[in-house]
C-alpha cells in the first residue's frame, strides 16, 4: 500500500520535491536505457475523456508534449481544443524566463474557475518549472486546483499518476532531481504533419551561470545512435520531410558514451545516407562546435545549410562571467570555417543583453560583433535573473531604461543583417518546404528555404501544391523576417 503523506491538509498518494542542490550534483552514475510498455491496468484509463495540451518553452517541450499526447492517446484520452469539454489539462512549462512562468501561473487561476463549474476535471503541470523548488512551493501553497506535478525526469510514469488521480482520489507531487535515465519506445502523436522532433540526447552539464536548463534536465546524456537512426528512417517511411535533431547541446553528443567512440558527426554522416530529405538540428554549444561537425556539414545532401550558433555577448569578460567557455575570438573562428566550408550558410543565434555588470563598451563589442558575422536572423533577450542561478546573485544589475535601449538598439542592427541576408535570395529560385496557408493571409502558402527563411507564396491557379510538398519559388521581394516568392 502506497503511503499517504500529510502536507497542508491535504492527502498525497506520492510526494516528492525538487532539489536544486542536487540536481546540480553528476554523480557519474551508469545510464539506464528502459523501454516504455504501457501496463495494461492503464489501457481504458481515458476511454471517453477528453485532454488538453498546453506546451510552453523550447523544442524540447515540443518534444515531450508529442510523447506525453502519444501515451494518453493509448489509454483512450481524444484530444480537444474546447476548455470546457477537457477532462484532463496538462501545462508543460518552461522555466528559462520568469515571464513565462507568469503566464502559466495565470492560467492556472483561470482554470480553477472551470474546476469549480466541473470538479472532476483533473489539472497538472509539468517540465521545467516544477524542478524549481519555489514552484511546488507556490502550487502546494496557492494552487489546490493542481492534482498532478511531474518533472522533466519521470514523463513515463504519467499513467501511473493518472490512475492515482482517477480511482484513488488523491495528490501526486513527484519530481525527481537526479541524473535522469532514457525511455525508448514511447509512443509519439507528432503535432506537424511532415516535419518531425527528434531527441539525441537529453540534459546539459555547461552550467552557464544565467541558466536553470542543467537543474531542470539534468546531466547530458546520449540516445544510442541505432535508435536515432532508426527513428529517422521511421519518419521518412511514414511520410515526414524534414527532421530537427534537438539536444540542449547537440555538439556534446556521444561524449557520456563509455563502450564506443561515436560522436555528432559521426551521428550527421550516418544520417546523410538516410532517405530524410532534410536533417536541421539545435542547439549548438560554440565550444563543442569542431572540424570533424564542420566537415560534416559540408557534405549537404539532406543536412541543411544554416545553423543556429548562439553568442549570447561578443565581449569576453562577458563571457566570462557567463561561463560560456569561448571567446569572442574563438567564435569567430569558428564562423569563418563554416562560411569556408559551407558556402552561403545562415547562420542566426541567441543574445542576451544587460546581463549584470554589462557596461555600454562590452554591449558595443556585441554590437561589433553582429556586424562582423552578419547574422540572417537573431533571438534577443533582456537578461531575467533564474533563483538558484550564480548571476541571480551578481551584483551592478542594469536599470529597465538601460535593458530596453540596449534590446532596440541591437534588434535594430539583428533587422539590417536580416534584410540584408534576405536580400541575396532576391530573383534567385529557392526550394521550400510547404508549411501551409499563411496565418496572416489565408489566401496565400508559407513555406521554409533549406536556409530556414520564411517565404510567402500564392499557390497554383488549381491549388495544387499542399503541405509537405517541396516547391521551387523565385523571390521577388526580400524584408527583414521573410521572404515574397511566386511559383516557377
Amino acid at each position: 500500500m502506497k503511503k499517504q503523506i500529510q502536507t497542508n491538509e491535504e492527502k498525497y498518494v506520492k510526494m516528492n520535491e525538487p532539489s536544486l542542490k542536487e540536481a546540480r550534483k553528476r554523480r557519474g552514475e551508469e545510464l539506464n536505457i528502459n523501454i516504455f510498455n504501457l501496463d495494461p491496468k492503464y489501457l481504458n484509463l481515458g476511454v471517453t475523456k477528453k485532454y488538453m495540451l498546453k506546451t510552453y518553452g523550447c523544442q524540447g517541450n515540443l518534444a515531450d508534449s508529442e510523447k506525453i499526447a502519444g501515451m494518453l492517446e493509448l489509454m483512450g484520452f481524444e484530444k480537444t481544443e474546447n476548455e470546457l469539454e477537457a477532462d484532463f489539462v496538462l501545462f508543460n512549462t518552461c522555466a528559462i524566463r520568469e515571464n513565462a512562468e507568469e503566464r502559466v501561473f495565470g492560467e492556472l487561476g483561470r482554470f480553477q474557475k472551470f474546476k469549480k463549474k466541473k470538479p472532476d476535471m483533473i489539472i497538472g503541470v509539468c517540465g521545467c518549472m516544477p524542478q524549481e523548488e519555489k514552484t511546488i512551493k507556490t502550487i502546494k501553497k496557492k494552487c489546490p486546483q493542481v492534482n498532478i506535478v511531474f518533472g522533466t525526469h519521470n514523463i513515463a510514469s504519467l499513467p501511473e499518476y493518472l490512475y492515482d488521480v482517477i480511482n484513488e482520489q488523491k495528490k501526486v507531487i513527484e519530481v525527481l532531481s537526479v541524473e535522469g535515465d532514457i525511455y525508448e519506445n514511447l509512443p509519439i502523436v507528432r503535432d506537424h504533419p511532415k516535419k518531425a522532433w527528434v531527441n539525441i540526447m537529453y540534459g546539459c552539464d555547461e552550467f552557464c551561470t544565467y541558466c536553470i536548463v542543467p537543474y531542470t534536465r539534468g546531466k547530458e546524456r546520449s540516445r544510442l545512435p541505432e535508435a536515432i537512426i532508426a527513428e529517422v528512417e521511421q519518419a521518412a517511411k511514414d511520410g515526414y520531410v524534414e527532421v530537427t535533431l534537438l539536444g540542449q547541446n547537440v555538439n556534446a553528443y556521444g561524449k557520456d558514451f563509455k563502450d564506443r567512440k561515436y560522436t555528432f558527426a559521426d551521428l550527421l554522416r550516418d544520417l546523410n545516407k538516410t532517405s530524410i530529405k532534410r536533417i536541421r538540428y539545435t542547439t549548438s554549444h560554440p565550444r563543442d562546435l569542431d572540424d570533424d561537425t564542420i566537415e560534416a556539414m559540408a557534405l549537404g545532401g539532406n543536412i541543411m545549410p544554416h545553423l543556429h550558433l548562439p553568442v549570447q555577448s561578443g565581449n569576453n569578460e562577458v563571457l566570462k562571467r557567463m561561463n560560456r567557455k569561448y571567446t569572442r575570438e574563438e567564435y569567430l573562428e569558428k564562423v569563418n570555417k563554416l562560411k569556408k566550408a559551407v558556402p552561403g550558410i545562415s547562420i542566426t543565434t541567441d543574445i542576451i543583453v544587460a546581463f549584470p555588470g554589462e557596461t555600454e563598451e562590452q554591449f558595443q563589442d556585441t554590437l561589433s560583433l553582429v556586424k562582423e558575422v552578419e547574422y540572417e536572423g537573431a533571438f534577443t533577450f533582456i537578461y531575467s535573473p533564474r533563483e538558484g542561478t550564480p548571476a541571480a546573485t551578481y551584483p551592478n544589475q542594469l536599470t529597465e531604461y538601460e535593458k530596453h535601449d540596449r534590446l532596440n538598439r541591437l534588434n535594430e542592427v539583428i533587422n539590417e543583417y536580416s534584410l540584408k541576408g534576405h536580400e541575396r535570395f532576391e530573383n534567385q529560385i529557392v526550394e521550400v518546404l510547404v508549411e501551409g496557408p499563411s496565418k496572416n493571409n489565408p489566401n496565400m502558402l508559407t513555406g521554409y528555404t533549406k536556409h530556414n527563411m520564411l517565404v510567402n507564396f500564392a499557390n497554383d491557379e488549381n491549388n495544387s501544391y499542399k503541405v509537405g510538398d517541396l516547391v521551387n519559388v523565385r523571390i521577388v521581394k526580400a524584408f527583414s523576417w521573410h521572404l515574397l516568392g511566386e511559383i516557377i
